[in-house]
């Protein structure tokens, strides 16, 4: 075998080595600097806006919202006591009768002060991209806040913007208030993420789980 079609290969090699460690890493700075601008992480600098929406962080096994998931519904009744948002979109997962994170988040917004009249629930919010697919499709959502903690805020905002919405986003503590172990895991896991929401936007755009009739927001 000639040298330089060793050396060539051996180069190849080393460009799709680097392509493959790189990509991940230049998608999620490309989605943190064209959400920059649309991410927010205190109350009081959100604009208004129609509508929150609070996606789903587990839940306990006696139903109650995990930490993570707390924080993200009390960032949603703040602005909504504040007149900053009108109504309030729980997505979330109710895959099976005994897991649902919908009726967690409603129940705690409603313990908050929330009335249930301006609460909708999307049981069949399975991800963020179904999220943001049905909270479009399905509720008519044209404009909103989106409520995550600050690691996963980019990527929630980025896909409600290319499915149709106008979103901006707001941000929950999530590094110095969660174990820096649980930290690492989500930000890693956070890079996968946002490879499968690029593929999903721009080249796949799968219809979600389920679609169902048009509910609104009413």
């Amino acid at each position: 075998m000639p040298k330089w079609f060793v050396l060539h290969w051996r180069f190849l090699c080393l460009l799709i080595a680097l392509g493959t460690i790189l990509t991940p890493f230049l998608l999620t700075v490309y989605i943190k600097t064209v959400t920059n601008n649309r991410r927010y992480f205190k109350v009081e600098q959100v604009p208004d806006e129609p509508v929150a929406i609070v996606f789903g962080a587990g839940v306990w096994a006696d139903g109650t919202p995990t930490p993570m998931l707390a924080d993200r519904v009390e960032g949603a009744v703040e602005l909504y006591r504040l007149g900053r948002v009108h109504k309030i979109l729980m997505t979330g997962d109710n895959g099976t009768p005994e897991y649902n994170e919908v009726v967690a988040m409603q129940q705690y917004a409603e313990r908050l002060g929330v009335p249930s009249k301006d609460i909708k629930l999307d049981y069949a919010g399975f991800s963020t991209y179904e999220s943001c697919y049905r909270a479009k499709v399905i509720f008519g959502v044209e404009r909103a806040v989106l409520i995550t903690q600050k690691y996963h805020l980019p990527r929630a905002v980025y896909t409600c913007n290319q499915l149709g919405i106008e979103a901006v986003g707001l941000g929950t503590p999530d590094w110095g208030k969660f174990k820096d172990d649980s930290m690492r895991f989500y930000t890693q896991r956070e890079v996968l993420a946002v490879i499968k929401a690029i593929l999903e936007i721009h080249i796949i755009r799968p219809k979600p789980t389920f679609l169902g009739p048009f509910e609104g927001m009413s």
